[in-house]
């Protein structure tokens, strides 16, 4: 069976050419075709010797997730639908802005954490996407947005979509380090960013192989709220975290951790809320986000008023934080953060449990 080199990184893919016998500037000729001009067809690689783009179809191949969905918003945002097979379908967002273009990109179909305010885990988790399934995001990405000779549309990439990204760490190491290799897609550190709801060896594992931005979907300044809102705080309790978060950034790209906070009504949004923040964070360099909330059917929970929203980030400033508020962006398509809708067949049975219970559930990712 052709082997999927959108699967190899430049140190796995140099390896399979030498035991193909031949040199290691080849694995950069077609690592440079595949990602930077975004080249499928091996005949097309015309600076490869004839010999060896005659032998290449019949033991490799490029196979990125089929695109089978692409709708653009009112304000530039794109959005993306893959079939990744097994009845599973994923999404990415491309967010153009005045400075840079950024791709948020998925890494599980659906997930096992089951946050409480989240209805991706309402859907239930199906498997974690291969790499080729995470990098062929941006290929297909790339390639749809118009990738040309010394074009490259997409500057940032945020793995902030469905799933969670370090639960699927084997295969998402070798898309990050191909997202920063100069002969594929040559984004820095600093423009490439992990979110996690925390899996604190992980974290760690990350500082040591490939450390990129990260940032930490916090959600909660105390343990007892946050067990609720996020389960694996169970097992990794906010001390562990932060703690974690501190070693990060003696490997990081960048001189702070950025916290995701979803504001939900009256449950994490009050004054001695951001008050404990500041106390919790009080010895990690960081800035947040805070995220305006958008319901999902049965979520039980409810969007922060903006004006309380902006009082807790001027509580948060005042305390010596950077606070700031994600727009909402591509919403008319369903493209804004909480809205994307993939397609899961759930192997966990939540959404049998779900059922039982009277609840809907669909997919939601935050780019």
């Amino acid at each position: 069976m052709p082997v999927n080199l959108l699967d190899l990184d430049a140190e796995a893919l140099a390896a399979w050419f030498a035991q193909m016998g031949e040199k290691p500037f080849r694995a950069r000729q077609v690592q440079r075709w595949v990602h930077q001009r975004g080249v499928a067809d091996f005949a097309a690689m015309t600076d490869i010797a004839g010999v060896l783009r005659e032998k290449l179809p019949a033991v490799a191949a490029v196979v990125p997730p089929s695109m089978i969905g692409d709708k653009l918003s009112d304000d530039g945002t794109r959005k993306f639908l893959f079939d990744v097979g097994g009845q599973n379908a994923i999404e990415s967002v491309f967010i153009p802005e005045d400075d840079r273009g950024t791709l948020c990109v998925s890494t599980q179909a659906g997930c096992a954490l089951e946050c409480a305010f989240c209805s991706t885990g309402r859907q239930g988790f199906n498997r974690n996407l291969s790499t080729a399934e995470i990098i062929g995001q941006l290929w297909q990405a790339n390639r749809a947005l118009g990738q040309g000779e010394g074009v490259r549309p997409i500057s940032n990439v945020v793995v902030m979509g469905m799933g969670e990204p370090l639960a699927n760490f084997d295969n998402l190491l070798p898309a990050l380090r191909l997202m920063l290799d100069d002969n594929a897609y040559g984004l820095s550190r600093r423009r490439v960013t992990v979110s996690t709801a925390g899996i604190v060896p992980a974290i760690d594992r990350l500082a040591a192989t490939c450390p990129v931005a990260l940032a930490v979907s916090l959600h909660a300044p105390t343990d007892g709220l946050r067990d609720r809102l996020v389960p694996l705080n169970r097992k990794y309790p906010l001390a562990e975290l932060m703690a974690a978060c501190r070693r990060y950034l003696d490997h990081a790209p960048r001189d702070f951790i950025t916290f995701e906070y979803v504001m939900l009504d009256g449950v994490n949004d009050s004054d001695a809320d951001a008050r404990a923040l500041l106390h919790l964070v009080r010895d990690v360099p960081c800035k947040f986000n805070l995220i305006p909330f958008n319901p999902f059917p049965a979520s039980g929970f409810r969007r922060t008023p903006a004006e309380r929203v902006r009082r807790f980030a001027n509580l948060l400033a005042d305390g010596g934080l950077v606070a700031t508020t994600r727009k909402t962006r591509g919403d008319d398509i369903d493209a804004a953060c909480g809205q994307l809708a993939g397609r899961v067949r759930d192997k966990s049975r939540r959404t049998e449990r779900a059922g039982a219970s009277g609840r809907t559930s669909r997919v939601e990712v935050h780019p």
